[in-house]
């Protein structure tokens, strides 16, 4: 079972889920993470469920369209979003305390 260490406000949280766990699906119902890890809309819109990995990276897919589309520049400084990935070994995470924005749409910021 993976290991899962949040760190949120100075603060770590720990805990195992299930291989192949989404952690924010585990949060909306109110299971570990609950009610440490910060979300959203669990669909890759909002960027809210966004976090920096610490450790774990190695073992994740490659980003995909909406993490790239929404983190841009910041995958390579570490983050992705939590709603679109579904863990099969430890991870540790780290929460801002402000959370992050989705970047400008390409189109938007060409008019």
């Amino acid at each position: 079972m993976p290991k899962i260490i949040l760190h949120r406000g100075g603060t770590p949280y720990e805990g195992e889920v299930a291989e192949n766990t989404n952690l924010v699906v585990r949060a909306g119902i109110k299971q570990f993470p609950y009610p440490n890890l910060r979300y959203g809309c669990g669909m890759g819109k909002c960027c809210k469920c966004a976090s920096r990995v610490l450790n774990g990276v190695e073992h994740l897919p490659e980003p995909n369209w909406k993490e790239k589309k929404l983190l841009g520049h910041r995958l390579q400084e570490g983050y992705r979003l939590m709603c679109q990935l579904w863990l099969t070994h430890d991870l540790e995470i780290e929460q801002d305390a402000v959370p992050l924005t989705p970047l400008p749409s390409q189109s938007a910021a060409a008019d």
